[in-house]
């Protein structure tokens, strides 16, 4: 930050007079502790410089780093007056928010925005421990280092006036703005490792206008129906089966990318038990499985969130009631989950319990191990509903895992032997093969619910999250991510595309209707609900009369309005809270 010192004070509160920059030269030679913080200062702003150049991409970005770097130093000097102690702060912040964009970037190839740092809660704190050991020492490095440094800092001579570093922030702030306005953030940049500061710049000026304007949650302002009080006491299930609910990590047909070669009967996998082919409609592209995650768990939108759709799930914790374990609980369900991570993560745990997930159990809980295949956790799935207690039937919503990007290197080479690559890319053909090895060890794992429990019914519902990342330039290769973008928010079908079977072990389901050869993820609840026969809470009621009027879309239908309306009935109904 460049500041003018003939608004410059000294530290016995007498004001400097002179109009050019003070204090001059001759008094620097004759004041070492005034040329050490000059020092210091022009140091600290170099090294800010120096952070731009390695990381910034582009002149548009870098201008924004800049307004962002001289915002921060006026925010620090309007509270302290001390233009070295704020360049200091800013410095630490910079730094710590750099290392944690690189370090959520590693794992879920996004950078860091100001929504992130809004959230920071246990959960959150937890995931990064667990996940990135490393980083909480460096973290504690950085501070430790900088912190006997503002000790010395604290006692600087200079002094800014606090009404002109008011001024650079209003000015700041002003031009972030206006630059957000007129060149609108491409969210898709998240997932590039560059520009982390001018990229969280850029959202928090796109979040704080959200929340002023819209609120967090997109919702009707009346509803003029209200939904009807829920039955009291719990409901009844004829002779209900065991649900087993997949999450087939990244599953899609990949038929759907030009002049791709599959292996033969690849097809049949996506077939149900009444040899019908099912299309499911997720509300992401090519990576946020948390988004069918809030999906299939509440039986609503991610995408009613907006700019804050990638945290559905750490906002829903507390605050929505709803969804598909809530419902199956109320009548007679012991609910679980296997998850193939730590339950921290996006805070999935505290989600589900609080949409009525009874038993979680993570990675941790199930000794699970980076390169377990889908064996392991339909293993732990059928070991559940050997060691249940009681005459509950059981909700096991179970997630696979060995599909998950990156396909770059060849996993657990141990398995499938006598596999041969097709010929495609490299990366597909690996994608293809581990869908091999999901379908052989799904068929083992219906062999043994067959075999093991004589006298059980099962439903199984399996659904592909979301299509692997790579397969939208490959389905439309003449596109870039930008163009791409603007394509995926007019919702076009190809890149939103995955599947959901419907299987059953001894069992008939009671009602078909409403699981349609073409439905949107947020309904995939409603379709089990429906096909284990388990009597519709009142929600569930009206949202399949908003599937016959919408003919399967949800978000997608009448602009939106759909959605809206129905948010607002469950915030009336209570069933969503504090949002």
């Amino acid at each position: 930050m460049s500041c003018q010192y003939d608004s410059v004070e000294r530290v016995d509160g007498n004001m400097v007079t002179s109009s050019a920059v003070s204090p001059r030269l001759d008094k620097l030679s004759s004041d070492p502790a005034r040329a050490l913080s000059l020092a210091v200062l022009i140091a600290l702003h170099l090294a800010a410089f120096i952070i731009m150049i390695a990381t910034e991409r582009l002149w548009l970005p870098a201008i924004i780093y800049l307004l962002g770097w001289t915002f921060w130093n006026g925010a620090w000097i309007a509270l302290l007056a001390r233009p070295v102690m704020g360049a200091a702060l800013s410095f630490i912040c910079l730094v710590v928010l750099i290392l944690l964009s690189r370090y959520k970037h590693e794992s879920l190839l996004m950078t860091v925005n100001f929504v992130d740092l809004m959230l920071i809660d246990r959960d959150t704190f937890l995931f990064l421990m667990q996940d990135f050991p490393r980083l909480g020492l460096m973290l504690v490095a950085v501070v430790s280092l900088l912190f006997g440094g503002l000790v010395l800092i604290w006692l600087e001579p200079w002094r800014i006036r606090r009404r002109w570093a008011a001024a650079v922030i209003g000015g700041c702030a002003a031009l972030l703005v206006t630059i957000s306005a007129l060149v609108p953030n491409d969210p898709w940049e998240e997932f590039y490792a560059e520009n982390y500061f001018s990229k969280y710049m850029r959202s928090a000026v796109a979040a704080t206008v959200d929340l002023m304007t819209r609120g967090v949650l997109d919702k009707a302002a009346h509803a003029h129906t209200r939904l009807d009080a829920p039955p009291s006491g719990t409901c009844t299930v004829e002779k209900p089966p065991h649900i087993i609910y997949i999450h087939d990590e990244s599953s899609f047909d990949a038929r759907a990318i030009p002049g791709i070669r599959v292996p033969p009967g690849y097809g049949d996998y996506f077939k149900s038990s009444d040899s019908m082919v099912r299309t499911l409609m997720v509300e992401g592209p090519g990576g946020p499985s948390w988004y069918t995650e809030y999906n299939v768990v509440t039986g609503l939108s991610a995408r009613s969130f907006g700019r804050f759709a990638d945290f559905a799930t750490r906002f829903a914790v507390g605050r929505v009631e709803r969804g598909l374990p809530l419902a199956l609980m109320r009548c007679g369900y012991h609910t679980h989950t296997l998850y193939p991570m730590y339950g921290s993560f996006l805070s999935a745990a505290s989600f589900q319990k609080t949409a009525g997930t009874e038993t979680f159990l993570d990675s941790k809980d199930l000794g699970a191990r980076f390169l377990d295949d889908d064996a392991f956790y339909f293993n732990k799935t059928a070991d559940l509903v050997r060691d249940r207690k009681g005459d509950r039937p059981l909700f096991l919503h179970v997630y696979t895992a060995q599909n998950h990007f990156p396909w770059t290197f060849r996993f657990r080479p141990d398995l499938a032997k006598d596999w041969r690559d097709l010929g495609n890319r490299a990366d597909v053909d690996e994608y293809l093969r581990r869908q091999h090895l999901t379908e052989v060890d799904y068929k083992a794992f219906l062999a043994r619910l067959t075999r093991d429990f004589p006298t059980e019914s099962f439903l199984i519902v399996r659904f592909g999250d979301h299509q692997p990342s790579f397969a939208r330039h490959l389905i439309d290769p003449g596109q870039d991510d930008s163009i791409l973008l603007r394509r995926l928010a007019a919702d076009h079908p190809h890149f939103l595309k995955t599947y959901y079977a419907i299987d059953t072990i001894r069992f008939t389901p009671r009602d078909l209707s409403t699981s349609l050869d073409l439905l949107d993820a947020p309904y995939l609840p409603l379709a089990v609900l429906d096909l284990a026969g388990v009597p519709l809470d009142p929600s569930f009621v009206e949202q399949k009369k908003i599937l016959a009027r919408c003919k399967g879309l949800f978000f997608r239908c009448n602009s939106g309005e759909e959605v809206r309306r129905f948010n607002r009935m469950l915030i009336d109904a209570g069933l969503i809270k504090g949002l």
